[in-house]
């Protein structure tokens, strides 16, 4: 089960499709032509699909020929998201982005075009594999959680499966390879904002007032030694102080009376998770009285760690190994600071997010960039692999 020759001589009808989505970006649960555009190829296939899922995501089924029961068992799940970011886009491509401000900056179409050219696949393949196979077409993965609202609307209550699979196309993977690892493979994505008071006056007097700029730039250094002191060095962790802004005058001889600073954290594991909101309220707390200032901390939870689980890990290794060969996948990526909300759907089940390396001389810019743009040489490697996963998980 190598590149299937089906899919292969597709690439260029698959690219065109890709191609369309790219010049339509849209972003979170505003998916609307994009979701019509999914849809509209589905039902000229004939496959069976629900809509309005977390507002614009779709869900297609396909059966395989002798399948007679619903059995959990036998019931897989695949899944692509498909919204775009809020960047302009800068490639130059005679295909480039025709929404203004809008990009598929993180190779969304590319996920969606793939998975497809997969659901056309096994439509038309049903003896290939034998059970019952989900296709999900989600929305809002770039911070709008559309994986959670999916699984707050009762997604697994109507769609239990024995597992779910996800996969990114990864720039700094060189075309051709693909990588996984077992447990946890992307970080945790958390924000916070404080607000620290003091007491505001004139900046020739600054005996007279409270200062809050010495205070905050005090508690962003002191947000620091909480990495690089108090965790395990082995252990990934980032404080990413990304805001500091001062309110209450814009002129330069005041001394303002408020700052609010703000940021990111990053991290692998709910202890760690728990350690540092701990740990960056009492060190905000403390520092802040230490300078006679009052401070006021809210911390949000975003998107958990996406954590494999072993045996579908190793399922997915197996079909990549299937399609891109002995040499060209491996179990041994390097869990990324970044964060993915498929996370929200293997909190829930059993599964495994895989990585598809699309780098070569044309294609290398990260994802996020303005310059970046999905590899469509990948296509058949990565629909190949949704079959070749189909045919592996759900054997005939």
């Amino acid at each position: 089960m190598p590149i299937i020759s089906a899919i292969e001589k597709k690439q260029n009808e698959v690219a065109s499709w890709r191609q369309e989505l790219h010049q339509r970006p849209e972003t979170a649960f505003e998916e609307f032509w994009t979701s019509d555009f999914i849809a509209s190829k589905l039902d000229e296939w004939n496959i069976s699909h629900t809509r309005g899922w977390a507002k614009t995501g779709i869900v297609a089924t396909i059966h395989s020929k002798n399948c007679s029961t619903k059995d959990q068992d036998k019931t897989i799940i695949l899944r692509a998201d498909m919204d775009a970011l809020d960047i302009t886009e800068q490639t130059g491509l005679s295909y480039c982005s025709q929404n203004h401000g809008k990009m598929h900056g993180c190779g969304h179409d590319g996920h969606s075009a793939m998975l497809m050219a997969t659901a056309q696949y096994l439509s038309r393949n049903t003896d290939c594999f034998d059970g019952t196979v989900h296709l999900i077409f989600q929305p809002a993965e770039e911070g709008g959680a559309g994986a959670s609202v999916m699984v707050e609307e009762g997604f697994f209550d109507k769609y239990p499966c024995k597992a779910i699979f996800g996969m990114h196309n990864w720039p700094a993977l060189e075309k051709g390879k693909m990588s996984i690892c077992t447990g946890a493979m992307t970080a945790t994505a958390d924000s916070f904002t404080m607000t620290i008071t003091g007491k505001g006056g004139h900046a020739a007097m600054p005996h007279q007032n409270i200062d809050v700029i010495t205070a905050a730039s005090d508690l962003v250094m002191a947000l620091q030694t909480i990495i690089s002191r108090e965790t395990d060095p082995m252990q990934g962790a980032v404080i990413s102080v990304t805001r500091f802004q001062s309110k209450g005058s814009e002129s330069l001889n005041v001394m303002p009376e408020y700052v609010e600073l703000g940021g990111s954290v990053r991290c692998f594991g709910s202890e760690m998770r728990n350690m540092l909101e701990k740990r960056i309220s009492e060190v905000a707390e403390h520092i802040s009285k230490s300078f006679k200032c009052s401070v006021d901390v809210k911390y949000e939870h975003g998107y958990p760690s996406v954590v494999n689980t072993k045996e579908e890990t190793m399922l997915a290794l197996q079909a990549a190994k299937k399609t891109v060969g002995e040499a060209n996948a491996d179990d041994e990526f390097i869990p990324t600071m970044g964060a993915e909300d498929f996370a929200f759907f293997l909190e829930k089940s059993a599964g495994a997010y895989i990585a598809l390396g699309q780098k070569d001389e044309n294609k290398s810019a990260s994802l996020h960039s303005s310059q970046y743009d999905f590899n469509d040489d990948v296509i058949p490697i990565g629909a190949s692999y949704w079959v070749n996963l189909v045919k592996t998980a759900l054997p005939t």
